[in-house]
């Protein structure tokens, strides 16, 4: 085992988009384990568009990381050094060790994980919470019914791409957004959606209303601005919208000038009978036991693919996590932190 650990804290608040600047690469020595405690050594991290959130210090559902402190993050570890009676060295567990490569744990929190059941970085993605998120949001606010028309923007991430497949499965007809032809192609051609638009083409809104001639009965919401822009006047009666994340906005430094006023959109749900409701995965905790056994059925059948995108080493885990704001992943952001 190594003297030396690494980790990446936030040196600075970002005002707009992330800079490298406002992230410090640190060695530090590894820590020993003391009594009832494990050390975690990362193999895998997780990046996700909500850490932008966790960078600033708005009021939000969750605490945001402080300067100096390292990153928070999902992360599957291995049992490097055990006193802890629940877990043994070599163990692979889930937990939330952070941008670093070495962590102490209590053991609170950590879930084992089993190789041989699927590969471990599934965990983190889409048998994790990404995958969680898909599945309660579209079930429990989506509610998708056969026939009809559920949209996913960010159709080809962590995310969305799981939305899509759900949909399928339910019998309902799927519609993907997402930025750039090789993106679209892998959404409708491998992912099996009936459409996907890309929403950098000139023509965007037209080509959106041409896919969805019955209009929208589902939207998923993962990025907001120019999208929720082209979406809003193709909502039907009663039409569902999970709001999942807003990722065209997490850098503004002022509010979008988007298209339809507060005023308009709220006379659409008085008239249209909208349901609009925000979440946060934790909130459907409760079905926890429902997704693993079901989305983990669905990709041994090969109803649910997916796919990876994997940075190697923790020193490029800012650089994976600025690109990935600016969608420049190409499926669930990993970093391979060891092996």
């Amino acid at each position: 085992m190594p003297d030396t650990a690494r980790r990446i804290v936030l040196a600075s608040r970002p005002v707009g988009e992330p800079n490298p600047s406002d992230f410090r690469l640190e060695e530090f020595p590894v820590p020993a384990p003391g009594a009832g405690e494990v050390l975690l050594r990362t193999l895998w991290l997780s990046l996700d568009p909500y850490m932008r959130g966790r960078m600033s210090d708005a009021p939000s559902y969750a605490a945001p990381v402080g300067i100096g402190e390292v990153m928070e993050a999902g992360t599957v570890n291995e049992v490097a050094a055990s006193n802890n009676d629940k877990f043994a060295k070599g163990d692979i567990v889930l937990g939330r060790a952070g941008w670093q490569t070495h962590a102490i744990s209590n053991g609170s929190g950590l879930r084992k994980l089993d190789p041989k059941l699927a590969p471990v970085s599934t965990a983190l993605g889409v048998l994790g919470m990404p995958g969680m998120t898909a599945y309660a949001g579209l079930l429990e606010i989506g509610q998708p019914k056969a026939g009809e028309t559920v949209v996913i923007s960010a159709a080809s991430g962590a995310v969305g791409s799981v939305v899509g497949q759900i949909a399928k499965i339910k019998g309902s007809r799927a519609v993907g957004i997402a930025g750039g032809p090789d993106k679209c192609r892998y959404v409708k051609d491998e992912l099996g959606f009936d459409d996907c638009v890309d929403h950098r083409a000139p023509d965007f809104a037209e080509k959106l209303k041409a896919v969805c001639p019955k209009g929208i009965d589902v939207y998923f919401e993962n990025v907001s601005g120019p999208v929720w822009d082209a979406v809003f006047p193709l909502l039907n009666t009663f039409a569902r919208i999970p709001v999942c994340g807003l990722i065209a906005n997490y850098s503004s430094t002022e509010w979008p000038d988007m298209k339809y006023k507060t005023s308009q959109i709220f006379r659409a749900i008085l008239t249209k009978r909208l349901t609009i409701r925000g979440f946060i995965v934790t909130d459907f905790a409760a079905r926890h036991a429902d997704f693993l056994r079901d989305v983990s059925a669905w990709i041994k059948e090969g109803r649910i693919k997916y796919r990876e995108d994997i940075a190697e080493g923790i020193e490029n885990a800012p650089a994976a996590f600025m690109g990935l704001l600016k969608g420049k992943n190409f499926g669930k952001q990993l970093v391979r932190v060891g092996t």
